[in-house]
């Protein structure tokens, strides 16, 4: 009974922790977007990407650091006491909301890898290597959609179809291949399954706007000069005429796939990719070192607070699920 008991208030704290942040990054993610659209295409994914798995990872902190160790530390064992209705129930819902997040991510990857099989039939290797420090394979394909794109987590290679090779020249391709790097660099197939895992109603707005995000993050990192960017560009506009990628595989990152709206600000960023130097020098050196210093001053400030503070907050903490108990 005490097991039980424990596993039911740490769901229910979790659960309340989880909606509660939930629906307060639903009604205010938009805001720190647009105040973020002065920073780097990748500093906006991955502010974004940080704020979608914030309440998660905040309710599983609160759960494992500070609501079981006060149930086990200081819950009298002894003690019969009847289960609440109300922990049972939210103890449920957690349970629930587990068990949906490992089927619905479950499903997306089971999907895409049924799609990327096809795409595979007798594909065939192709001499070019995109990163001489971790290899990742080019393999040609047959069908002419997707057109390119990167499949796979844990052993990530570059789908291009023939169609691609023979459309696009020389320097186009190699921008292309250096955007489906900076996916595979930036691991965002892993990431989108992460986000298939916290599926909460919502949610969708923020979520396509981080794949736009991680998208002209992509371009960023494939050019380096104005001609670089403008022979991105051409290889957008002509693949984009052979149509989207096959929606079924949403844990994979094709170069086109995004909506035309989408499509047409990263075609018309790149090309006046020119005029904006100073976007690209800030991101490099000063700003990035002193946040890295501001976060790492405000964790151990916050280590040590904790380390003071721990006991009377368990304490506090127990009041606080006895009360929900009762």
């Amino acid at each position: 009974m005490f097991a039980a008991r424990g596993i039911a208030v740490s769901l229910s704290v979790f659960v309340l922790v989880y909606c509660v942040l939930s629906l307060a990054v639903c009604l205010c993610w938009r805001r720190v977007w647009l105040q973020s659209q002065r920073h780097p295409a990748h500093q906006i994914a991955d502010m974004l990407f940080l704020l979608r798995m914030f309440p998660l990872a905040t309710a599983a902190v609160i759960t494992a650091a500070f609501t079981v160790p006060s149930f086990v530390l200081l819950e009298p064992r002894a003690i019969d006491e009847p289960l609440g209705g109300i922990p049972l129930a939210l103890g449920m819902v957690g349970a629930a909301l587990g068990i949906f997040g490992l089927g619905n991510a479950g499903v997306a990857l089971r999907r895409t890898s049924r799609t990327v099989a096809t795409w595979e039939t007798e594909a065939q290797p192709v001499d070019i290597d995109i990163d001489a420090c971790s290899p990742v394979p080019v393999l040609r394909i047959s069908q002419a959609v997707p057109a390119m794109t990167t499949a796979g987590i844990v052993r990530p290679r570059v789908l291009m179809s023939c169609v691609a090779e023979f459309l696009l020249t020389g320097n186009e391709l190699q921008t292309a291949l250096n955007h489906e790097l900076a996916h595979v660099r930036r691991r965002d197939n892993l990431k989108k399954l992460l986000l298939r895992f916290v599926a909460f109603p919502g949610m969708a707005g923020l979520e396509a706007a981080w794949l736009e995000a991680i998208e002209m993050a992509a371009d960023d990192a494939a050019v380096a000069s104005a001609g670089q960017a403008l022979d991105l560009a051409a290889a957008l506009i002509k693949l984009s005429r052979l149509g989207p990628a096959d929606a079924r595989a949403d844990l994979s990152a094709a170069l086109v796939h995004s909506p035309a709206s989408a499509m047409n600000a990263r075609v018309a960023r790149l090309i006046a990719w020119s005029d904006q130097p100073d976007q690209r020098d800030q991101r490099m050196l000063a700003p990035e070192r002193l946040s890295l210093w501001c976060g790492v001053g405000a964790a151990l400030a916050t280590l040590a607070v904790l380390a003071v503070t721990y006991s009377p907050l368990l304490v506090r903490v127990h009041t606080a699920t006895e009360w929900l108990v009762r």
